[in-house]
């Protein structure tokens, strides 16, 4: 699918129970089209004791989320917004807010 969403961008939920939540992408699945979003989609797992959890227990931890869930925040004018695929006068190619036109990517 593909939208053009990035890890370390900000996205946020446009469907599901989790509407209207801003999040930072923590990593991103292009396999099943799945982001982890930060504090977004938050499940409880029961945990057998390990070197991560050496206590073990009940853990909250994120779900992954689909991507057509999600949209990608301008970090310019913090709006929701398309990526727009701009080559620059260099010839590289970098993402762009559709509403302000402005440069995602540096």
């Amino acid at each position: 699918m593909g939208l053009g969403i990035k890890k370390e961008d900000t996205v946020v939920v446009i469907a599901g129970k989790e509407k209207g939540k801003k999040g930072r992408v923590l990593s991103v699945t292009p396999s099943k089209d799945h982001l982890l979003i930060e504090r977004v989609n938050i499940i409880k797992r029961h945990m057998k004791p390990n070197r991560k959890y050496t206590q073990g227990g009940i853990i909250d931890k994120e779900a992954p989320i689909h991507i057509s869930n999600v949209m990608l925040v301008c970090p310019k004018c913090s709006k929701p917004t398309r990526a727009a695929n701009v080559i620059l006068e260099a010839g590289r190619k970098v993402r762009a807010c559709k509403k302000c036109k402005e440069v995602i990517d540096q």
